[in-house]
């Protein structure tokens, strides 16, 4: 997905000043259902062990998805944000609509479970295409409710507009700029600390390299699953005090918790263990007691500090962007590509100095964010026009 976003982050945030949200949203969802649609005839196709072909074109389905999915969160969080009126309000309904994508991150593995049953060496991709009709069926449903709606297009050109040439962009903007690699190192830490986490936690102490707890890969998968659970408490605790707080307090607020759990999780002795309450997903969803390092149990609260950067990133870094939001939308779109990069760079440091010095690497991107919460997030550029 992510290779998606790093492509389509632009061409979205364009659509979006050319044609508007609602265009560009019919045009996702469209999209989304054509590349589930490739997924399922991937499924049709007769498969012979070794050959590749069947698995290519189930992957270009997934990236064609991917394009679907960068579009829908181009057009999602500027909309949401607008709709708000921005400030407290904005961070709230981008939170608030976070907490349903983690809503539904939660309930669809469960769902894809029973539908698909047991993995196996026997299991086809034609296996999965219930899950999948039913993908297709939601981007149908929404397609309708979209198309009748009227959706308000605030930031879309007019004819004129497109005869004038703007001097300027959002990255005319310091603190979008700063906005940005603020969203790049945020998308990292949000992959990179659940996936250190379980890295960590299945490696043998004996492995040659870096040194692991050697937990059975299922104990691993729950608390891993844990940090999930709270970021989606998280978003719903940001959502129903966003009204009160402003983006900037409560991303000061949570980045300063992260850093001082990082700390802790990585000073505290690996043999020193506690009892965790943990989420069980899979085939059943429910809570059990798992025996960890207390510095994991540190690293998995942070699941409660990430959950609400996003919102909070996005709001600051488009506050009095006016007409250049929709592109600005795009852009953080790019930024997405975090995800993949940063944990890159966090493994080359696990390979050489372990696994729990691998979270410099995410202590200093929380100190980047804290960084622009406090001084970063201001708008130093407000004599440029944006109306």
């Amino acid at each position: 997905m992510q290779p998606a976003y790093a492509f389509m982050g632009l061409p979205a945030g364009m659509m979006l000043k050319r044609i508007g949200y609602k265009k560009t949203a019919l045009t996702a969802v469209a999209v989304g259902f054509i590349g589930v649609g490739i997924q399922v005839l991937s499924g049709q196709m007769d498969y012979q062990p070794g050959e590749l072909t069947v698995f290519w074109i189930y992957l270009t389905g997934a990236f064609v998805s991917g394009f679907s999915m960068c579009m829908l969160n181009a057009v999602v969080n500027p909309l949401l944000n607008t709709l708000a009126g921005g400030g407290k309000k904005g961070n709230q309904l981008i939170q608030f609509g976070g907490s349903l994508n983690s809503i539904s991150a939660t309930i669809v593995p469960v769902l894809g479970g029973y539908l698909i049953g047991t993995i196996s060496q026997d299991t086809r991709i034609s296996d999965a295409n219930p899950a999948l009709f039913i993908a297709m069926g939601i981007f149908a449903v929404v397609f309708i409710v979209l198309a009748i709606m009227d959706i308000p297009e605030p930031h879309k050109e007019s004819a004129s507009d497109h005869k004038v040439k703007d001097t300027h962009s959002p990255l005319s903007f310091r603190h979008f700029v700063l906005g940005t690699v603020a969203i790049f190192v945020y998308v990292g830490v949000e992959v990179g600390i659940p996936n250190f986490i379980n890295l960590f936690l299945t490696t043998s102490p004996d492995a040659a390299g870096a040194k692991g707890f050697g937990m059975d890969t299922a104990m691993a998968g729950s608390i891993v699953g844990t940090y999930w659970f709270l970021m989606m408490i998280g978003r719903l605790c940001g959502g129903a005090l966003g009204a009160k707080f402003s983006s900037k307090t409560q991303l000061t607020v949570v980045s300063s918790l992260a850093l001082i759990f990082l700390l802790i999780g990585m000073f505290a002795p690996s043999a020193t263990t506690v009892a965790m309450p943990v989420f069980k997903g899979g085939a059943s969803i429910g809570f059990g007691m798992e025996t960890v390092p207390v510095g994991i149990m540190f690293f998995a609260l942070c699941g409660l500090c990430t959950s609400i950067m996003w919102g909070g990133i996005f709001n600051l870094a488009v506050e009095g962007l006016g007409k250049y939001t929709a592109m600005a939308s795009g852009i953080f779109m790019v930024m997405v590509c975090g995800g993949g990069l940063l944990p890159l760079l966090q493994g080359g440091v696990a390979d050489s100095l372990g696994f729990l010095s691998s979270y410099w690497v995410i202590f200093i991107a929380f100190a980047y964010m804290l960084y622009y919460a406090l001084i970063g997030c201001k708008n130093v550029n407000k004599n440029i026009p944006v109306e």
